[in-house]
């Protein structure tokens, strides 16, 4: 019986601290990564990291990196099929003789009619519910490291970030507590968390200005969060992004801007025993990310 996990996505934003958390605790863990050399962030790991290409839509992919695996974090990229090629993932892993797949989805995804983003991921959810698979699913919130990620670089440039928002507040986690909470679930015995579904939140909703006050004080320079009317933030996104994503995207901004992103849970402490990081702490342990570029 293999111990050795997969986790997919792994140089991404969850997937890279999953791997260093299961690294930290002594597992074997495959990082599946689109590219060998971007897996040189996990470099510095002397043992317990192996790295492997994989591609969602090369199905020859999927088998080696599956292969002689026992558990899986699922981490599905954001495209235009990713229902269809979440679930061939899902096929193989059960011809390769995976035993879990604990499942990253998104918050809200159980509601009727829900968000389309939320659509998308309850689908993959129905079919791995039906596999016969092991599963545990996981239903995080926003990102606070979105506001390093997406928003950074205006931050860095002007000392602002654009946002079709208002005065809303919304529940963001650090996807550190992302990560714990799923290494909690893949270190446990796999009957501990069989079926479950956990929504994953930070231990506050926060604001836009409640925002730009906690990354003002943790990098020493004055930053604004600027509301954003949707048509405008709609045509800027347009010359970034595919139509299908842009409408996706602005929908979830207009549930939030109702109130459906405030609310809070405790999973995370409940989880693994310790608080989710705040606002304040996120914008401290990044301020090197907001700084203007030299």
């Amino acid at each position: 019986m293999s111990h050795t996990i997969l986790v997919t996505g792994a140089t991404g934003t969850v997937g890279s601290e999953l791997v260093l958390a299961l690294a930290n605790r002594g597992v074997t863990v495959r990082a599946g990564v689109h590219s060998i050399i971007k897996g040189d962030r996990f470099s510095h790991i002397t043992s317990g990291v192996q790295l492997v290409e994989m591609d969602f839509h090369k199905p020859e992919s999927l088998h080696v990196a599956l292969t002689g695996v026992g558990r899986v974090f699922m981490i599905t990229p954001v495209t235009e099929d990713q229902v269809a090629i979440s679930k061939q993932f899902i096929d193989i892993a059960k011809q390769a003789g995976v035993r879990q797949i604990v499942r990253l989805s998104v918050i809200g995804a159980e509601a009727e009619p829900g968000t389309q983003f939320g659509r998308w991921h309850r689908e993959v959810e129905k079919y791995l519910e039906q596999s016969g698979l092991a599963y545990c699913i996981l239903r995080p919130g926003g990102f606070m490291q979105n506001f390093v990620e997406q928003y950074g670089p205006s931050i860095r440039r002007e000392g602002k970030f654009y946002l079709p928002l208002g005065e809303a507040k919304v529940a963001y986690i650090d996807v550190r507590d992302i990560a714990a909470v799923a290494a909690t679930i893949l270190t446990a015995d796999i009957k501990q968390h069989q079926g479950k579904a956990y929504t994953l939140t930070g231990p506050a909703a926060v604001s836009g200005q409640e925002i730009a006050q906690a990354i003002s004080k943790a990098c020493g320079r004055a930053v604004e969060y600027v509301d954003v009317p949707e048509a405008a933030a709609r045509q800027a996104m347009a010359q970034q992004l595919p139509a299908w994503l842009t409408d996706a995207l602005l929908e979830l901004h207009a549930i939030s801007r109702a109130g459906y992103a405030a609310d809070t849970t405790s999973t995370m402490q409940e989880l693994t025993g310790h608080a989710p990081h705040t606002i304040e702490q996120f914008a401290h342990d990044n301020q090197h990310c907001f700084h203007p570029a030299s």
